[in-house]
C-alpha cells in the first residue's frame, strides 16, 4: 500500500471516532494490550507523562513537550485529533512521523490489526508507541483520546498523571454528571504514581482524592503549587507573573499561545514540570521552562487555540467545542475589542447544544455552516436550533464559503470568529 491507501484503510476499515462518532468508541484495554504485546510493548521503552481532562489537555501536552525538548530530551508527543494532516498526532522533537513509517507499520501489522478488530485510535496509539521506541525517544507526552479509564493510552505506566479539568462532554459515553466524568478521567491514576490536577473543584475533588488514596498516589493541585496573574502581552506573546508557593519565588513567563484560558494551562504545565524536576530522574532547568513556554506553539506546531488568522478585520479561530470550552470562548469574545461580531459556527451531531448555544453572544451575526464529515450537524438544522436561543444569521453549508462571506461582511474594526467544531477550524485553516 502507498500512503494514501494506508490512510484509507485506517479511516475506512478501522472504526474512527472522528468520522463515526460514538459508534466507533471501543472501550476496554484488551485489544490494545494484546496488540502492544504482539509488537514488543514499545511503550515500556521511555518515560511517559499521561494527560487527560475535558479541555486544555492538548495545550498542556504541547507546553510540557516543548519544555522537555528545550531541556535537551528527545521528546515524543501523541495528541488527537489532527487538524489537517494525520501525522500531526505523532511527533518527535516537533517533527511529524514520516509517511513511510506509517505505511511500513500498517503493512507489517495489518493482519493482526484486522484479527484483533482494533479501533482507529488503538492502532494510532500503538503506532505512536512503536515510532517513539524506534526513534530513541527518552520521554513522551501522551494525551488521552476520550475519558481515561478505558482509553487505549491507559496501558502506559507514566512518571506522572495529569488531569487538566472536568466539564460535561461525551455524556452518553462518560456519564451525565461531573462526578461520573471525573471518575472516568481518574482511571489514569496508577498505583503510587502522583497525579497533577490542573483545576480543582469542590464538585469533583473528592473523586480524585478517593481514587488516589486507593492507589496510594499523591494528589498535587496545580493552584496550590503556583499562582498566576496575567500581565498582558510582550512581543506578541502572553505574559504571566507566576509565583511558586514552596519557595516564594516569582517567575516572569511568556507563552506564544493566546486565549485567556491559557492561564489555567500554564499553571497545570508549570506544576507538572516542577514535579518532574523535583521528584523524577528528569532535570529541567528554569531556562528550559522559560524557553519552552515562550515558543511552545512554534516548537510543537500547535494550531487552532485562539489563533489569529487576520487583522482588519480581526479573524480568530478556536477549537473549543464543549460547554466548558465554549464558555471560555464566549468570555474571550466579550473581552476582545470589536465593533460588530461575525461568527462562523458549525458543530457535530452529538454535541449538547442545549448547554452550548445559550453561552454564545446574542448580539453577533451568525453564519451557520457544516464541515465535510459525516458527523457534522447539517447547517440548516443548526440554524433552526440556534434560533430557539436567539442566535440569528444565515446558512452557508460550505466552511470556506462561510468564512469568505464573513470576511466580506466585516469592516476593518469588526471581528470574525470561526469555531464550534475542530473540523470547522481545520477547514478554515
Amino acid at each position: 500500500m502507498n500512503y494514501t491507501q494506508t490512510l484509507e484503510f485506517l479511516f475506512q476499515s478501522l472504526p474512527a471516532f472522528e468520522t463515526k462518532g460514538a459508534t466507533a468508541y471501543k472501550p476496554g484495554l484488551e485489544r490494545i494490550t494484546a496488540f502492544c504485546r504482539h509488537i514488543g510493548n514499545p511503550q515500556r521503552n521511555f518515560f511517559t507523562i499521561h494527560v487527560a481532562g475535558t479541555n486544555g489537555k492538548g495545550s498542556v501536552s504541547h507546553i510540557i513537550a516543548s519544555v522537555l525538548q528545550q531541556a535537551g530530551y528527545r521528546t515524543g508527543l501523541f495528541t488527537s485529533p489532527h487538524l489537517q494532516d494525520f501525522r500531526e498526532r505523532i511527533r518527535v522533537d516537533g517533527e511529524m512521523i514520516p509517511k513511510q513509517k506509517v505505511v511500513n507499520f500498517v503493512d507489517k501489522h495489518h493482519d493482526k490489526m484486522v484479527e484483533l478488530e482494533l479501533s482507529f485510535f488503538e492502532m494510532t496509539a500503538a503506532l505512536a508507541f512503536d515510532y517513539f521506541a524506534q526513534s530513541d525517544v527518552e520521554v513522551a507526552v501522551i494525551e488521552t483520546g476520550l475519558g481515561g479509564r478505558l482509553d487505549a493510552t491507559n496501558i502506559i505506566v507514566p512518571v506522572v498523571s495529569v488531569i487538566t479539568n472536568i466539564g460535561l462532554e461525551h455524556t452518553a459515553l462518560l456519564g451525565d454528571t461531573l462526578q461520573k466524568i471525573a471518575a472516568e478521567k481518574a482511571g489514569i491514576i496508577k498505583k503510587s504514581i502522583p497525579v497533577v490536577i490542573g483545576e480543582g473543584d469542590l464538585r469533583y475533588n473528592d473523586v480524585f482524592e478517593q481514587v488516589a488514596a486507593a492507589n496510594k498516589s499523591k494528589v498535587i493541585y496545580a493552584e496550590k503549587v503556583f499562582s498566576c496573574q496575567e500581565c498582558g502581552c510582550r512581543e506578541g506573546r502572553q505574559h504571566f507573573c507566576m509565583h511558586r508557593m514552596r519557595d516564594d519565588r516569582n517567575f516572569e513567563v511568556d507563552l506564544d499561545l493566546t486565549g485567556n484560558y491559557q492561564r489555567h494551562n500554564i499553571l497545570t504545565a508549570a506544576a507538572t514540570v516542577d514535579f518532574l524536576h523535583e521528584e523524577t530522574p528528569l532535570t529541567i532547568s528554569r531556562r528550559a521552562f522559560l524557553e519552552g513556554t515562550r515558543d511552545a506553539a512554534a516548537i510543537t506546531s500547535l494550531a487552532g487555540r485562539w489563533q489569529k488568522l487576520g487583522e482588519n478585520p480581526l479573524v480568530v479561530c478556536d477549537t473549543g467545542h464543549n460547554p466548558h470550552g465554549i464558555a471560555y470562548v464566549a468570555e474571550q469574545l466579550k473581552a476582545t475589542p470589536h465593533k460588530e461580531l461575525y461568527c462562523v459556527i458549525g458543530f457535530v451531531r452529538d454535541k449538547d447544544l442545549a448547554h452550548i448555544l445559550p453561552l454564545l453572544p446574542r448580539d453577533a451575526h451568525y453564519i451557520f455552516t457544516q464541515a465535510q464529515t459525516e458527523r457534522a450537524l447539517p447547517a440548516a438544522e443548526l440554524t433552526a436550533k440556534a434560533a430557539i436561543y436567539g442566535l440569528r444569521g444565515e446558512t452557508i453549508p460550505e466552511v470556506p464559503a462561510a468564512v469568505a462571506h464573513a470576511r466580506e461582511l466585516a469592516a476593518a474594526d469588526d471581528m470574525v470568529f470561526i469555531g464550534g467544531s475542530t473540523y470547522v477550524v481545520a477547514e478554515a485553516l
